[in-house]
């Protein structure tokens, strides 16, 4: 049963009207107070709700049944109505424990879509995992058995059937696309393109024509049409990596189409509509970004329907030598070794391992096995003696430590420094500007 709550009785009998066409059995309510004696007489599955009711134009009245509903039925997943001119007030009611907000006027199509995957998730979440489930993401190319990882991709496998909006959160190197990838793979879209955009490196001048397409005669240089990232992912999943660099103009457009699913290619007035799965990733800390008013607070709810932060290598070192033995294919490494590699702080994370792995079977890898002054002679700029006595330090020091090694290392060359760090030069000047080294 869906509840569906506005004090305008043409917008209740509208969505009634195709909810049931549907096949939902809906109930309606035009106050707050109908609201809740509704739900306590029986727990609805949904409820879909305007913020604004005949005494408050504010939408306070909105925000407290909503709270009030988080309370009464905590995992019923509530959806919010709202006006373009009310963003704010939906995206309060996001911070609230609303599952997501549609847009007045909505279409049709994308409502049904939203509430089968509010649905979806909620039936998915409450399901009871079974006792002899095996360990998730193998089938995928993830290798590891920790409970923190073991956590996110359940989570993952849960919600890939649905078309919830997901965010991949974590460090540089700890897999992201891995599990963007397994995300797609186990949902109905595995059939449809998997469309990888590397946000942070696209240009603001580049942004439309590479997202949107253009047509031919659109701009200098423009000699044929050409479909942009949208549409190529039609049926399929986008993903866009490193959405937290995606500059501010452009995070106005990039929240458009997430919410309407149509767009125009530069220079056509002829609108697109594209069927697509969103999946984002970032390293960066969104949720301080919004307070520093540098990422669209919007964008961040539209995105992060679901969030999966993944552990870094740190976190989970009970998997390393899982990773060494994969990376090493035939290479031997002495007990020592090994133990040298768990130990070391990896700021890299996976990708990391993965190039130290692969130098050191290079080198050493047909000379027998590898010992642990091989490792010592092949880690790079990292000063293992220290690693081995850091128990006590910081996890945030060592890799400060690790930065500064290596910049002295390279003699201050950045590219060199990244590439001993096994990160990429970007990630590197964001550290540099995160321990305050430049």
């Amino acid at each position: 049963m869906i509840l569906v709550a506005d004090d305008d009785k043409a917008i209740l009998l509208s969505v009634g009207v195709l909810l049931r066409r549907a096949g939902y059995e809906v109930v309606t309510a035009e106050t707050p107070d109908e609201v809740l004696a509704h739900v306590r007489r029986r727990q609805p599955e949904l409820v879909l709700m305007d913020m604004n009711y005949s005494r408050s134009t504010t939408g306070s009245e909105g925000l407290e049944l909503l709270q009030k509903l988080k309370i009464l039925v905590p995992d019923v997943p509530v959806m919010l109505m709202s006006g373009w001119g009310s963003i704010d007030l939906a995206v309060e009611g996001m911070r609230l424990g609303a599952f997501d907000f549609i847009t007045k006027p909505w279409d049709n199509l994308l409502l049904l879509k939203r509430i089968a995957t509010a649905l979806d998730v909620a039936r998915r979440n409450n399901a009871v995992p079974s006792a002899d489930e095996e360990m998730p993401g193998a089938a995928y190319g993830i290798i590891g058995r920790s409970p923190l990882l073991a956590d996110v991709l359940r989570t993952a496998l849960r919600v890939a059937p649905t078309e919830a909006s997901v965010l991949i959160t974590g460090e540089n190197g700890t897999g992201k696309e891995l599990v963007a990838r397994m995300v797609h793979e186990c949902s109905p879209r595995a059939a449809g393109p998997f469309v990888k955009v590397n946000l942070g490196g696209m240009s603001q001048s580049l942004f439309e024509s590479e997202m949107f397409g253009h047509v031919k005669g659109a701009f200098t240089g423009a000699h044929t049409d050409r479909r942009g990232r949208f549409e190529v992912a039609d049926k399929g999943t986008i993903f866009l990596d490193e959405i937290g660099d995606l500059d501010a103009s452009c995070q106005v457009k990039m929240l458009r189409v997430l919410q309407e699913h149509t767009f125009e290619p530069l220079g056509s007035s002829r609108p697109v509509r594209s069927d697509f799965r969103v999946v984002s990733a970032t390293n960066a800390d969104l949720p301080a970004m919004v307070g520093a008013r540098t990422f669209r607070e919007d964008l961040f709810y539209r995105i992060n329907l679901i969030t999966l932060r993944l552990p870094s290598l740190r976190e989970r070192r009970e998997d390393i030598p899982l990773l060494v033995r994969k990376f090493a294919g035939n290479t031997e490494f002495s007990a020592e070794a090994m133990e040298m590699l768990c130990n070391l702080p990896y700021p890299g994370n996976i990708r990391e391992l993965k190039n130290l792995i692969e130098r050191l079977s290079i080198i050493c890898g047909g000379e027998g096995v590898v010992s642990v002054d091989d490792v010592r002679n092949h880690v790079g700029s990292v000063n293992i003696s220290s690693i081995a006595s850091c128990d006590g330090m910081p996890l945030e020091d060592m890799e400060r430590a690790a930065v500064e090694r290596a910049l002295a290392s390279a003699g201050g060359n950045l590219s060199r420094a990244a590439l001993s760090l096994g990160i990429t030069r970007q990630s590197l000047y964001r550290r540099l500007q995160k321990f305050g080294l430049i």
